[in-house]
């Protein structure tokens, strides 16, 4: 009888899994193909699935489902597919039955709304256009928060962190931003000492928009995008998503005058698309399909955009073929300079466009901001000052305007305060695996100079890929790395490689 309420549990469940893909599809094509009137219609098609799909997930039948498991679940191997499939589905259930269906529809109709009031207000560099919509985005998340109160989250943030994290805590992302900040912003001045020894003028020119697609694809053909499964679109801020391990989409933007700007965005965003191809089809339509956090998914994007995407050995296979595709711009420039280029460090107004170092300062200051929008210490309209004094107090850059300042991501239009921190600890878990990779794959930078991925991927698919939402964050780094989250290898890694190149002095087996 157990094993028939278990299979009952996934026939539920992969139903309403299908819907949510189908919001999902929805979502995408709202970033990429709708036409742009088309915007509130789309509001409310994606408010109705998301009402539907959270009201038949938080149905008593389900709920009661999960109570029958119980003795079923305690007699499985605990790291079964069907036990971790009924932990993570009572864990969501219970997550989510304390929101009313009327918010979740409020807070997707809203965000859609708002999708378009931030594209037109980055447009015309007016942050008023935005503000009545991040106005209502804060004041709904405040009411999803209260739905947590008594549950023991030591702060507001920690409600939403744990969305994109399970059991992350601001204080533990506080500690790791910390050390990063102490770290880096010496590290980035002593840099600026020694600014000239990176030229990256060649990556400034005419880039035709067709050509610097083709040659995306040809690098990331090599790498695993499969064109019976994939697809590369344009957007106006790049993402990826995927509604199946054989519907992976990608998205990625152009500037004609700068080639990194789409080429780096492209390989960022096939990390996370390579990733959610890659969980076991057994997973498929279940609560385990999805991968386990942000964390773990940015540290794949950045993985392959930085450790990849930006080290030498790929780029000797590489970059023969980028010097005859734009043979202007790079047929005279030496492997070297072009190596230097991409991994020139100078603080930047775009996140999305960052070096290595600067890009941490980039999170650190959304991570700051966000607790303080949500505490009400920094009131809405004075958020555009406050964003541009931190990137100055941060980066030493003055914000020229709106468009480059507090309206270039997109992220608070979707009311996704919480998402930001994962990005720069993606940056700090990569490093973490990156370096349990190597010492099981020793030859992987010779296989690199061949054009050859697939060690790489065959170990990414094996120990983390394939899993899916099977184990928490700190479940799988732990798994993987034997130890939790450490910034101490990303900042070894930062200083031994800029070190290299800007000719700073690196103590050998100093940490940082």
């Amino acid at each position: 009888m157990s094993k028939a309420k278990y299979e009952e549990l996934k026939t539920r469940i992969a139903g309403i899994h299908d819907l949510r893909m189908a919001q999902a599809i929805l979502g995408w094509d709202q970033h990429t193909k709708m036409p742009p009137k088309a915007g509130e219609l789309r509001a409310e098609q994606l408010s109705t699935i998301d009402r539907f799909s959270h009201e038949l997930f938080i149905d008593d039948e389900i709920g009661a489902l999960l109570e029958e498991l119980r003795p079923y679940e305690e007699g499985l191997d605990s790291d079964s597919d069907e036990a971790r499939l009924i932990r993570v589905t009572r864990h969501d259930y219970e997550k989510a039955k304390r929101v009313p269906p009327d918010l979740r529809a409020e807070m997707t109709k809203t965000g859609a709304i708002a999708l378009a009031a931030w594209v037109e207000a980055r447009e015309k560099s007016d942050f008023s256009i935005f503000l009545p919509h991040l106005r209502k985005n804060v004041d709904l998340q405040h009411r999803y928060i209260d739905c947590f109160e008594g549950l023991g989250y030591d702060s507001a943030y920690d409600v939403l962190l744990d969305d994109f994290d399970e059991g992350l805590k601001t204080e533990a992302v506080r500690e790791v931003f910390d050390e990063l900040k102490r770290e880096l912003i010496p590290l980035i001045a002593e840099i600026a000492e020694h600014a000239d020894r990176v030229d990256d003028s060649s990556l400034h020119g005419d880039f035709p928009i067709a050509d610097q697609r083709a040659f995306a694809l040809v690098m990331l053909e090599r790498f695993g995008f499969d064109h019976e499964s994939w697809r590369l679109d344009p957007t106006v801020h790049p993402f990826a998503m995927s509604a199946g391990t054989t519907d992976i989409r990608l998205t990625t933007r152009y500037d004609e005058t700068d080639l990194g700007v789409s080429l780096f965005a492209s390989i960022h965003e096939f990390g996370h698309g390579f990733y959610e191809a890659n969980v076991d089809p057994a997973l498929e339509r279940t609560v385990l399909s999805a991968v386990t956090s942000m964390s773990l998914h940015e540290s794949q994007s950045r993985m392959w955009e930085n450790l990849v995407g930006r080290g030498l050995p790929a780029w000797r296979f590489f970059y023969p073929q980028l010097q005859g595709a734009f043979p202007a711009q790079f047929g005279n420039v030496e492997l070297d300079q072009y190596y230097r280029a991409i991994n020139k460090v100078e603080p930047s107004l775009i996140r999305v466009e960052a070096d290595e170092a600067t890009y941490n300062l980039h999170i650190i200051l959304r991570f700051e901001l966000e607790q303080q929008i949500l505490s009400g210490e920094i009131a809405l309209e004075d958020l555009p000052e406050a964003w541009n004094e931190r990137m100055k107090e941060y980066l030493g850059i003055d914000v020229p305007d709106d468009a480059q300042g507090v309206l270039q991501d997109v992220h608070w239009s979707g009311g996704a305060i919480g998402y930001f921190p994962t990005y720069a600890l993606g940056n700090v878990i990569s490093v973490q695996l990156w370096e349990q990779l190597r010492a099981e794959l020793p030859d992987l930078d010779s296989q690199f100079e061949r054009g050859e991925f697939g060690d790489l991927a065959g170990w990414l698919r094996e120990n983390l890929h394939r899993h899916g939402r099977k184990y928490t964050s700190r479940e799988t780094l732990e798994r993987v790395t034997g130890g939790g989250m450490d910034p101490g290898p990303y900042l070894r890694y930062l200083r031994e490689k800029l070190g290299d190149i800007y000719g700073l002095k690196v103590e050998q087996g100093a940490t940082v």
